[in-house]
């Protein structure tokens, strides 16, 4: 919890603001611990967040901490990290990279000097910029992910459309994959083959993802196999979920940590690429892929 610049701080989750005193976040933590609780039928998920909220702000020394580190320990940090990383698979493109630039630029118009990547700044800015970070950070944590995998997987990132990015296209053993990588702040469920909750906002991920993904197979004279849906483990339900098709590609909802198991094994039902036509369809993207 609390990892997501979409997610609310512990402050938020108490229901006070980053100055109040110490015994008023006793009391609001006193107050939303029995009104979350379930036994008095809250919801669980909300009461375990409280309880994550005090771990974090329940002592002078846990809250100065938090104050003083937040941000420092999770999204500056990984950003030196991103800056000095080197892949070690065979990838193209920078992950998220456009996406942190043009988040730097806007918070940057209004928070002057200060480190956009503090924890005060991050939750103080706009939603649509917290977003940018959310949505790089995602991406960031999918490419690492496939840079796991070894030689035999090609990956390309942030690929230019024009006026849209493709988050990803993977070619494996298993088969031609367009990938989608989301953070939405919050558990999602689906409905009509997209999904739902408090941070989606009416959004379409997925046919937005198959969109895109048929661009890139005309562009390129390729077919894909399936297109994956990327979430934060906290956020699904279930390590995959095949979601069926949606204009004649198969899509499935993933877990984070489950992606490489499901990028080995294949998506059940989706489309293999075997033999030279591997060799093929990477020549293909290559020619015609541009990527930010």
């Amino acid at each position: 919890m609390f990892t997501s610049p979409l997610s609310a701080s512990p402050y938020e989750v108490l229901g006070v603001a980053p100055s109040a005193t110490d015994d008023e976040i006793r009391r609001a933590y006193r107050g939303r611990a029995r009104h979350t609780h379930p036994d008095v039928g809250g919801d669980a998920a909300e009461f375990i967040q409280v309880q994550q909220a005090w771990e974090l702000l329940g002592s002078a020394a846990a809250r100065a901490a938090y104050d003083r580190g937040a941000g420092e320990t999770s999204w500056a940090r990984r950003e030196r990290a991103r800056r000095g990383s080197r892949l070690g698979a065979k990838s193209f493109g920078t992950a998220g990279g456009w996406r942190r630039e043009l988040y730097a630029r806007m918070v940057g118009e209004w928070a002057g000097d200060a480190d956009v990547y503090s924890s005060r700044i991050v939750r103080e800015a706009p939603w649509d910029q917290r977003r940018l970070l959310a949505d790089a950070l995602a991406e960031e944590a999918t490419a690492a992910a496939i840079d796991q995998m070894g030689i035999g997987f090609t990956a390309w990132h942030g690929i230019d459309l024009g006026d849209e990015v493709l988050d990803h296209v993977v070619l494996g053993p298993t088969g031609l994959y367009a990938l989608t990588s989301e953070d939405f702040g919050g558990p999602v469920r689906f409905r009509g083959g997209e999904p739902i909750g408090s941070g989606t906002s009416g959004q379409t991920p997925v046919d937005d993802l198959v969109r895109r993904a048929r661009a890139v197979a005309r562009a390129a004279r390729v077919r894909f196999g399936g297109a994956i849906l990327i979430l934060p483990d906290d956020d699904l339900g279930e390590p995959a979920i095949v979601l069926g098709e949606a204009r004649g590609i198969l899509v499935a909802a993933v877990r984070r940590s489950a992606l490489s198991i499901a990028l080995r094994q294949g998506i059940p039902g989706a489309r293999p690429v075997g033999g030279n036509e591997v060799f093929d369809v990477r020549t293909r993207l290559a020619a015609a892929v541009r990527v930010r």
